[in-house]
This record gives structure tokens, C-alpha cells and sequence, in this order.
């Protein structure tokens, strides 16, 4: 089930990216396989059949999950971090997509000098303003960038939005959109040290919009793995 999941959530995506207006039209898209509440056998037959990015929301099923998976993959925490957590997540994760805080970006800047290490992460944006999800607002969200550019152990990567889970799917392409547009902004930016890469929008629900409207990472767990279990 897993390898037929992913080859139609492959074609959704590459039909999506055929359909872009956008001046990165033919940039290709990252799938990130979210494995949260999903085993490691599970992730063990989808990096089989070639998945290379899986993401964890939460530190601690992740530090377990890291501890057995023998398979390589490149690791991303797309959930809520807490700063007191900030050394687990550099010690397990490639690119960390929730930085939202000026502190949090300084814990994670002081453990990743401790270990020696770069630190790639994005900053998540709450463009819709929803009180239930993490993010920095689009009218804090530059003084914060500049933050954490100036930090010498982060390298700032790009940015990441959750859209609301709106009924109906298609009322996400504003927003989608406009996220867009602030990444476009970012990149044009005459930063010391970020590299502006990434845009990470778009969940199973929601990411053929995602796609079409300018995501290059892509966050797809229940149309791979199909529903979580708990």
C-alpha cells in the first residue's frame, strides 16, 4: 500500500508543478514522508521505495524512532519545538522548519555550537493568524529573519507555513499564494549568511495547491502511510 500511496502522491505533485504560473515553474518539489505515529517498519518500506525525507513532529517519538531506523534519510522536525528541547532537536534533525521565536533560534544557535554543527531551519509563519498554531506573524516575521541571519550556528533555509483546514481546500490559495509572494520577498534580501532555498507549505490535504501556488517542500503523511495510528 505504501509504494502505491507514494507513487500517486509522486504524479499529484509533478501534475501540480505542470500546472504552476510562477517564475520557479519548473523548480522541483521535496516530498517530506511525515512519519508521526506511523513505526519504523513503516519507514523502513517507504525509504525502500525511495523516499529520502521523513519528518517528525515531536522530539521524543522521534529520538526513539531514531535510535532503531538502521536506514538513512534526511531528518526534518516540521512540529511545535520547544526551547528546552532545542538539543535534542540538533542532535537529531537535518533542517528544523519551526523556528518562530527569537529564543528559540538562540537556543538552538547555543546547542548547535556545542556540537560543532550548522544548523539549517526554517522560519514558520502563522500568515492566517490562527490562535491553535505556532508561527510568527507576516508584520514581526523580517526583524525575526535578520535574527537569526546574524546567528553564527543557524543557517536560515527559507520559510514555512500550516494553512487553516478550511471545508473547502481551494479557499487555501490565497494564502498559499501570498506565502509565495513573502518568499520571493526573502530570497531578493541582501542577507550575511542565509541561503534562501525553501518554502515548506502544504500537508496531505492541501499540498496539490501548495504545489501549484510555489512549495518546494511538501509535508505528506496519511495520503503515504494512511491514517495515523495512535
Amino acid at each position: 500500500m505504501i509504494e502505491e500511496n507514494l507513487h500517486e502522491v509522486l504524479r499529484s505533485i509533478e501534475e501540480s508543478r505542470a500546472k504552476r504560473t510562477i517564475a520557479d515553474a519548473k523548480e522541483p518539489v521535496r516530498l517530506v514522508a511525515v512519519t508521526k505515529n506511523h513505526g519504523v517498519a513503516e519507514m523502513r518500506e517507504a525509504i525502500a521505495h525511495g523516499v529520502t525525507d521523513i519528518g517528525e513532529n515531536r522530539i521524543q517519538e522521534a529520538r526513539e524512532k531514531f535510535e532503531t531506523l538502521e536506514r538513512t534519510a534526511v531528518w526534518h522536525l516540521i512540529g511545535h519545538l520547544q526551547k528546552n528541547k532545542a538539543k535534542y532537536a540538533v542532535k537529531l534533525f537535518d533542517l528544523i522548519h519551526s523556528v518562530d521565536t527569537l529564543e528559540l533560534a538562540e537556543a538552538l544557535d547555543k546547542e548547535a555550537g556545542k556540537s560543532g554543527k550548522r544548523q539549517d531551519v526554517l522560519v514558520q509563519v502563522n500568515l492566517a493568524k490562527e490562535a491553535s498554531k505556532s508561527g510568527i506573524y507576516e508584520e514581526d516575521l523580517q526583524p525575526l529573519l535578520e535574527a537569526v541571519d546574524a546567528l553564527p550556528h543557524l543557517r536560515l533555509c527559507g520559510l514555512m507555513c500550516i494553512a487553516p483546514n478550511y471545508d473547502e481546500v481551494e479557499e487555501t490559495r490565497p494564502l498559499f499564494r501570498r506565502m509565495y509572494e513573502i518568499f520571493q520577498r526573502t530570497k531578493e534580501f541582501p542577507w550575511k549568511t542565509a541561503n534562501i532555498n525553501y518554502l515548506s507549505m502544504g500537508m496531505t490535504h492541501d499540498y496539490r495547491i501548495a504545489v501549484e501556488e510555489g512549495a518546494n517542500i511538501v509535508r505528506v503523511g496519511t495520503a503515504i502511510f494512511g491514517p495515523r495510528q495512535y
